[in-house]
């Protein structure tokens, strides 16, 4: 079996000028997080897929529970062209280990 690891990005800008903005943009960030996304920068927020089967069905599941007001994209990469991303101010650090290097396939 091929596996071609895919990273999926989700950028998105809601209102937040109401208390059910506020709401809505809470509970949604709170689904990414909890759908095991994590966050590159505000509003943008990143998760590594096994292969495309796996991330249509995670896009799904982001489509279904977006906010019903606000612009959220959603952008698929493969694992390679995300490595390739260069930083160009400041440097990158996590204490959330986000790589396929230790992936165990069974």
């Amino acid at each position: 079996m091929s596996y071609r690891f895919v990273r999926i990005i989700v950028f998105f800008d809601l209102p937040v000028k109401t208390s059910e903005n506020r709401r809505n943009y809470s509970k949604f960030r709170k689904f990414l997080i909890k759908n095991g996304f994590i966050m590159l920068q505000e509003s943008v927020y990143c998760r590594m897929a096994l292969n495309q089967n796996m991330a249509g069905s995670i896009l799904n599941n982001v489509r279904s529970n977006k906010p019903p007001e606000g612009l959220v994209q959603i952008l698929t990469v493969t694992e390679k062209q995300f490595s390739k991303m260069e930083y160009l101010t400041g440097s990158y650090k996590s204490d959330v280990v986000d790589s396929d290097e230790r992936l165990v396939i069974i």
